[in-house]
Protein backbone atom coordinates (compact mmCIF):
# COMPACT_ATOMS: atom_id res chain seq x y z
CA UNK A 1 0.00 0.00 0.00
CA UNK A 2 2.68 2.55 1.14
CA UNK A 3 4.85 1.32 -1.76
CA UNK A 4 1.88 2.27 -4.42
CA UNK A 5 1.58 5.52 -2.73
CA UNK A 6 5.06 6.39 -2.78
CA UNK A 7 4.58 5.44 -6.60
CA UNK A 8 1.33 7.43 -7.29
CA UNK A 9 3.08 10.34 -5.60
CA UNK A 10 6.40 10.39 -7.59
CA UNK A 11 4.28 10.13 -11.04
CA UNK A 12 1.95 13.08 -10.42
CA UNK A 13 5.27 15.28 -9.81
CA UNK A 14 6.50 14.28 -12.56
CA UNK A 15 3.28 15.02 -14.14
CA UNK A 16 3.32 18.28 -13.02
CA UNK A 17 7.12 19.25 -13.78
CA UNK A 18 6.16 18.31 -17.31
CA UNK A 19 3.06 20.85 -17.67
CA UNK A 20 5.21 23.28 -15.24
CA UNK A 21 8.53 22.93 -18.09
CA UNK A 22 9.10 24.11 -21.77
CA UNK A 23 8.12 21.59 -24.46
CA UNK A 24 6.12 21.41 -27.05
CA UNK A 25 2.57 22.59 -26.28
CA UNK A 26 1.26 18.62 -27.51
CA UNK A 27 3.86 16.50 -26.58
CA UNK A 28 4.24 18.24 -23.08
CA UNK A 29 0.26 17.27 -22.48
CA UNK A 30 0.79 14.01 -23.92
CA UNK A 31 3.71 13.00 -21.81
CA UNK A 32 2.02 14.67 -18.36
CA UNK A 33 -1.36 13.00 -19.47
CA UNK A 34 0.53 9.24 -19.36
CA UNK A 35 1.96 10.44 -15.89
CA UNK A 36 -1.26 11.13 -14.79
CA UNK A 37 -2.81 7.71 -15.80
CA UNK A 38 -0.16 6.22 -14.31
CA UNK A 39 -0.37 7.99 -10.50
CA UNK A 40 -4.29 7.77 -10.96
CA UNK A 41 -3.74 4.04 -11.14
CA UNK A 42 -1.31 3.98 -8.16
CA UNK A 43 -3.50 5.80 -6.03
CA UNK A 44 -6.23 3.38 -7.18
CA UNK A 45 -3.95 0.29 -6.11
CA UNK A 46 -3.42 2.38 -2.40
CA UNK A 47 -7.70 2.69 -1.75
CA UNK A 48 -6.28 6.63 -1.58
CA UNK A 49 -9.90 7.42 -3.71
CA UNK A 50 -9.72 11.28 -3.54
CA UNK A 51 -6.19 11.37 -4.58
CA UNK A 52 -7.26 9.57 -7.56
CA UNK A 53 -10.25 10.86 -8.35
CA UNK A 54 -8.36 14.31 -8.28
CA UNK A 55 -5.74 12.87 -10.42
CA UNK A 56 -8.13 11.53 -13.18
CA UNK A 57 -9.25 15.01 -13.28
CA UNK A 58 -6.14 16.37 -13.73
CA UNK A 59 -5.71 13.80 -16.89
CA UNK A 60 -9.13 15.19 -17.61
CA UNK A 61 -7.67 18.43 -18.30
CA UNK A 62 -4.65 17.61 -20.32
CA UNK A 63 -7.01 15.57 -22.68
CA UNK A 64 -9.15 18.59 -23.48
CA UNK A 65 -5.89 20.86 -23.85
CA UNK A 66 -5.32 18.19 -26.27
CA UNK A 67 -8.91 18.40 -27.94
CA UNK A 68 -9.74 14.52 -26.81
CA UNK A 69 -13.25 14.89 -25.71
CA UNK A 70 -13.80 11.49 -25.75
CA UNK A 71 -10.93 10.38 -23.70
CA UNK A 72 -11.31 13.39 -20.95
CA UNK A 73 -15.30 12.16 -20.37
CA UNK A 74 -13.31 8.94 -19.55
CA UNK A 75 -10.81 10.16 -17.53
CA UNK A 76 -14.13 12.17 -15.66
CA UNK A 77 -16.07 8.70 -15.57
CA UNK A 78 -13.24 7.10 -13.99
CA UNK A 79 -12.87 10.10 -11.35
CA UNK A 80 -16.05 9.80 -10.75
CA UNK A 81 -15.71 5.88 -9.49
CA UNK A 82 -13.48 6.28 -7.58
CA UNK A 83 -15.48 9.23 -5.45
CA UNK A 84 -18.36 7.44 -5.10
CA UNK A 85 -16.63 5.74 -2.24
CA UNK A 86 -16.01 8.93 -0.82
CA UNK A 87 -17.77 12.18 -2.02
CA UNK A 88 -20.75 11.65 -4.32
CA UNK A 89 -20.92 15.07 -4.55
CA UNK A 90 -17.87 15.24 -6.22
CA UNK A 91 -18.57 12.08 -7.98
CA UNK A 92 -21.79 13.56 -9.21
CA UNK A 93 -19.50 16.93 -10.75
CA UNK A 94 -17.52 14.56 -12.31
CA UNK A 95 -20.11 12.41 -14.38
CA UNK A 96 -22.38 16.13 -15.30
CA UNK A 97 -19.02 16.87 -16.73
CA UNK A 98 -18.05 13.89 -18.73
CA UNK A 99 -22.03 14.33 -19.76
CA UNK A 100 -21.41 17.78 -21.27
CA UNK A 101 -18.65 16.53 -23.06
CA UNK A 102 -20.48 13.13 -24.39
CA UNK A 103 -22.90 15.47 -25.73
CA UNK A 104 -20.85 17.51 -27.42
CA UNK A 105 -19.62 14.70 -29.80
CA UNK A 106 -22.89 13.55 -29.98
CA UNK A 107 -22.15 9.95 -27.59
CA UNK A 108 -26.16 10.23 -26.36
CA UNK A 109 -26.51 6.41 -25.37
CA UNK A 110 -23.14 6.95 -23.35
CA UNK A 111 -24.64 9.94 -21.78
CA UNK A 112 -27.82 8.80 -21.18
CA UNK A 113 -25.78 5.76 -19.37
CA UNK A 114 -23.78 8.23 -17.04
CA UNK A 115 -27.28 10.43 -16.28
CA UNK A 116 -29.05 7.52 -15.08
CA UNK A 117 -25.82 6.54 -12.82
CA UNK A 118 -26.26 10.59 -11.68
CA UNK A 119 -29.91 9.78 -10.72
CA UNK A 120 -28.97 6.19 -8.89
CA UNK A 121 -26.27 8.02 -6.81
CA UNK A 122 -28.83 10.68 -5.81
CA UNK A 123 -31.51 8.04 -4.94
CA UNK A 124 -28.81 6.14 -3.22
CA UNK A 125 -28.58 9.70 -0.87
CA UNK A 126 -32.41 9.47 -0.49
CA UNK A 127 -32.53 12.83 -2.49
CA UNK A 128 -35.63 11.90 -4.51
CA UNK A 129 -36.18 15.09 -6.14
CA UNK A 130 -33.07 15.30 -7.69
CA UNK A 131 -33.38 11.73 -8.63
CA UNK A 132 -35.92 12.29 -10.40
CA UNK A 133 -34.55 15.13 -12.78
CA UNK A 134 -31.81 12.99 -13.96
CA UNK A 135 -33.84 9.64 -14.37
CA UNK A 136 -36.08 12.13 -16.64
CA UNK A 137 -32.90 13.48 -18.50
CA UNK A 138 -31.97 9.62 -19.31
CA UNK A 139 -34.52 8.84 -20.28
CA UNK A 140 -35.25 11.75 -22.62
CA UNK A 141 -31.72 11.14 -23.79
CA UNK A 142 -32.40 6.95 -24.04
CA UNK A 143 -35.28 7.83 -26.05
CA UNK A 144 -33.88 10.01 -28.76
CA UNK A 145 -31.25 7.38 -29.24
CA UNK A 146 -34.36 4.60 -29.72
CA UNK A 147 -33.16 2.85 -26.70
CA UNK A 148 -36.86 2.11 -25.76
CA UNK A 149 -36.12 -0.27 -22.83
CA UNK A 150 -33.76 1.51 -21.16
CA UNK A 151 -36.01 4.88 -21.21
CA UNK A 152 -38.75 2.73 -20.04
CA UNK A 153 -36.68 1.41 -16.92
CA UNK A 154 -35.67 5.29 -16.09
CA UNK A 155 -39.19 6.12 -16.94
CA UNK A 156 -40.60 3.86 -14.10
CA UNK A 157 -38.32 5.12 -11.70
CA UNK A 158 -39.79 8.95 -12.56
CA UNK A 159 -43.08 7.43 -12.13
CA UNK A 160 -42.44 5.59 -8.87
CA UNK A 161 -40.73 8.38 -7.57
CA UNK A 162 -43.46 11.13 -8.53
CA UNK A 163 -46.04 8.74 -6.58
CA UNK A 164 -44.17 8.79 -3.44
CA UNK A 165 -43.92 12.66 -3.36
CA UNK A 166 -48.09 12.68 -4.64
CA UNK A 167 -47.46 13.29 -7.84
CA UNK A 168 -50.02 11.25 -8.69
CA UNK A 169 -51.05 12.41 -12.29
CA UNK A 170 -47.19 12.67 -13.34
CA UNK A 171 -47.15 8.70 -12.33
CA UNK A 172 -50.84 7.76 -13.74
CA UNK A 173 -49.42 9.53 -17.28
CA UNK A 174 -46.35 7.73 -17.27
CA UNK A 175 -47.64 4.21 -16.12
CA UNK A 176 -50.55 4.35 -18.91
CA UNK A 177 -47.62 5.44 -22.04
CA UNK A 178 -45.95 2.69 -20.83
CA UNK A 179 -48.73 -0.21 -21.20
CA UNK A 180 -49.44 1.46 -24.45
CA UNK A 181 -46.05 0.97 -26.08
CA UNK A 182 -45.95 -2.49 -24.21
CA UNK A 183 -49.29 -3.90 -25.86
CA UNK A 184 -47.26 -3.50 -29.54
CA UNK A 185 -43.84 -5.38 -28.18
CA UNK A 186 -44.72 -9.72 -27.51
CA UNK A 187 -41.76 -9.56 -25.07
CA UNK A 188 -43.25 -6.79 -23.00
CA UNK A 189 -47.32 -7.36 -23.39
CA UNK A 190 -47.19 -9.75 -20.11
CA UNK A 191 -45.92 -6.58 -17.94
CA UNK A 192 -49.25 -4.53 -19.03
CA UNK A 193 -50.94 -5.37 -16.16
CA UNK A 194 -48.57 -4.74 -13.83
CA UNK A 195 -48.32 -1.02 -15.31
CA UNK A 196 -52.09 -0.36 -15.47
CA UNK A 197 -52.63 -1.69 -11.85
CA UNK A 198 -49.41 0.70 -10.59
CA UNK A 199 -51.65 3.39 -12.46
CA UNK A 200 -54.83 2.60 -11.09
CA UNK A 201 -53.59 2.97 -7.65
CA UNK A 202 -52.63 6.06 -8.32
CA UNK A 203 -55.92 6.97 -9.39
CA UNK A 204 -56.88 5.51 -6.01
CA UNK A 205 -54.58 7.92 -4.66
CA UNK A 206 -56.36 10.97 -5.67
CA UNK A 207 -59.25 9.67 -4.20
CA UNK A 208 -62.02 10.00 -7.04
CA UNK A 209 -63.89 7.48 -7.32
CA UNK A 210 -65.71 8.39 -10.85
CA UNK A 211 -61.96 8.52 -11.79
CA UNK A 212 -60.41 5.32 -10.96
CA UNK A 213 -64.23 3.52 -12.86
CA UNK A 214 -63.33 5.75 -15.55
CA UNK A 215 -59.55 4.39 -15.45
CA UNK A 216 -60.90 0.89 -15.34
CA UNK A 217 -62.96 1.24 -18.43
CA UNK A 218 -60.21 2.96 -20.02
CA UNK A 219 -58.04 0.23 -18.99
CA UNK A 220 -60.16 -2.78 -20.77
CA UNK A 221 -60.02 -1.04 -23.75
CA UNK A 222 -56.39 -0.63 -24.15
CA UNK A 223 -56.43 -4.36 -23.49
CA UNK A 224 -59.42 -6.79 -23.63
CA UNK A 225 -57.76 -9.06 -21.57
CA UNK A 226 -56.95 -7.07 -18.35
CA UNK A 227 -60.45 -7.40 -17.27
CA UNK A 228 -60.21 -11.34 -16.25
CA UNK A 229 -56.56 -10.35 -14.30
CA UNK A 230 -56.31 -10.43 -10.41
CA UNK A 231 -54.99 -6.51 -10.69
CA UNK A 232 -58.46 -5.43 -12.22
CA UNK A 233 -60.14 -7.43 -10.08
CA UNK A 234 -58.00 -5.69 -6.87
CA UNK A 235 -58.54 -1.75 -8.56
CA UNK A 236 -62.18 -2.93 -8.58
CA UNK A 237 -62.90 -4.38 -5.83
CA UNK A 238 -60.70 -1.38 -4.05
CA UNK A 239 -62.71 0.99 -5.58
CA UNK A 240 -65.97 -0.14 -4.76
CA UNK A 241 -64.89 -0.59 -0.96
CA UNK A 242 -63.77 3.21 -1.31
CA UNK A 243 -67.44 3.76 -2.45
CA UNK A 244 -69.03 2.19 0.22
CA UNK A 245 -66.56 4.08 2.73
CA UNK A 246 -65.84 0.21 3.95
CA UNK A 247 -62.70 -0.55 5.91
CA UNK A 248 -63.22 -3.80 5.90
CA UNK A 249 -63.83 -4.52 2.61
CA UNK A 250 -60.73 -2.51 1.58
CA UNK A 251 -58.47 -4.68 4.26
CA UNK A 252 -60.03 -7.87 2.97
CA UNK A 253 -59.10 -7.62 -0.62
CA UNK A 254 -55.95 -6.40 -0.18
CA UNK A 255 -55.41 -8.93 1.92
CA UNK A 256 -56.60 -11.93 -0.40
CA UNK A 257 -54.64 -10.42 -3.60
CA UNK A 258 -51.52 -9.90 -1.35
CA UNK A 259 -51.66 -13.90 -0.37
CA UNK A 260 -51.44 -14.88 -3.72
CA UNK A 261 -49.06 -12.45 -5.08
CA UNK A 262 -47.24 -10.29 -2.57
CA UNK A 263 -47.12 -7.02 -2.79
CA UNK A 264 -44.25 -4.85 -2.71
CA UNK A 265 -43.30 -2.15 -0.55
CA UNK A 266 -44.68 0.80 -3.10
CA UNK A 267 -47.86 -0.33 -3.82
CA UNK A 268 -48.15 -1.17 0.15
CA UNK A 269 -47.59 2.61 0.69
CA UNK A 270 -49.85 3.71 -1.89
CA UNK A 271 -52.66 1.22 -0.67
CA UNK A 272 -52.62 2.70 3.22
CA UNK A 273 -52.73 6.11 2.08
CA UNK A 274 -55.65 4.73 0.56
CA UNK A 275 -56.78 3.34 3.83
CA UNK A 276 -55.84 6.25 5.92
CA UNK A 277 -58.33 7.98 3.69
CA UNK A 278 -61.38 5.85 3.78
CA UNK A 279 -60.27 5.33 7.82
CA UNK A 280 -60.51 9.43 8.20
CA UNK A 281 -63.63 9.61 6.09
CA UNK A 282 -65.49 6.55 8.42
CA UNK A 283 -64.45 8.96 11.47
CA UNK A 284 -65.65 12.06 9.60
CA UNK A 285 -69.27 10.31 8.90
CA UNK A 286 -69.09 8.44 12.80
CA UNK A 287 -68.70 12.50 14.24
CA UNK A 288 -71.70 13.53 12.37
CA UNK A 289 -73.96 11.08 13.70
Amino acid sequence: MADQLARAEDFEKKAEKKLSGWGLFSSKFEDAADLFDKAANSFKLAKSWDKAGSTYVKLANCHLKLESKHEASQAYVDAAHCYKKTNISEAVSCLDHAVNLLCDIGRLSMAARYLKEIAELYESEQNIEQAVVYYEKSADFYQSEEVTTSANQCKQKVAQFAAQLEQYQKSIEIYEEIARQSLNNNLLKYGVKGHLLNAGLCQLCKGDVVAINNALEKYQELDPTFSGTREYRLLADVAAAVDEEDVGKFTDVVKEFDSMTPLDSWKTTLLLRVKEKLKAKELEEDDLT
